[in-house]
């Protein structure tokens, strides 16, 4: 009886500690899970049921592999925050799987993704034709985000966080050259001070750091 006790209690306390520890990661959607949430929230599944599976082990033996896991977690968000390479080193970047009507057959075989797959998410957003998609993006999160040659066309971020997006300026056909040339238009002539700019219908928006507004 004590033991049963025992495992009521520890399923209770860590339920409500799994509860907090996700909390404080932030709140996402299932579907927006990157890799590196799913490895964390994986293993902070598997260290609660071995501490709820072995009664007779220490509590505090569980709850510290947990807590350190949710420090790695939040230490990566922060870098992550800092510094868009890192961003795409843990999560990766949007890969264009269909343009202007062509299914790019190389970039479906390097991110081992198939016909059938393709076809089934194209059907689940109503898309009857590939020849009616300008752009459809395979996300890090596997959704597909389709963008019709009715439509608008996709926001294209050319800098994000001072680095520049060189293969977003490919899929616009252009290069790094002409989009310093455009800013030196606007008076701007370092990308690192441009927390974000994007190719939105033929043009550029461009948004400065707070620091660099002023000035």
């Amino acid at each position: 009886m004590s033991e049963l006790i025992v495992v009521a209690w520890r399923t209770i306390f860590l339920y409500l500690l799994i509860l907090f520890i996700f909390r404080i990661m932030g709140k996402r959607e299932v579907g927006e899970l990157s890799l590196m949430d799913l490895v964390i929230f994986v293993m902070i599944a598997e260290v609660a049921s071995f501490a709820i599976d072995n009664p007779q082990r220490q509590l505090f033996e569980s709850i510290l592999p947990m807590i350190l896991l949710l420090l790695i977690q939040l230490g990566t968000s922060y870098w992550s925050l800092k510094s868009k390479k890192i961003r795409d080193l843990i999560d990766g970047d949007p890969s264009v799987i269909i343009r202007n009507g062509e299914i790019i057959e190389s970039e479906m075989r390097k991110q081992r993704y198939n016909l059938d797959d393709l076809f089934q998410q194209l059907r689940e957003q109503q898309i009857g034709s590939i020849q009616d998609v300008s752009y459809a993006f395979l996300e890090p999160s596997g959704n597909l985000s389709v963008f019709k040659n009715d439509g608008d066309h996709p926001v294209l971020p050319l800098i994000v966080d001072g680095d520049v997006q060189e293969s977003h300026l490919d899929l616009i056909q252009q290069d790094k050259e002409w989009l310093l040339d455009e800013l030196k238009k606007i008076h701007i002539y370092d990308p690192r001070t441009v927390f974000y700019c994007s190719y939105e219908r033929e043009k550029l928006y461009v948004q400065m750091r707070e620091k660099f507004k002023s000035s």
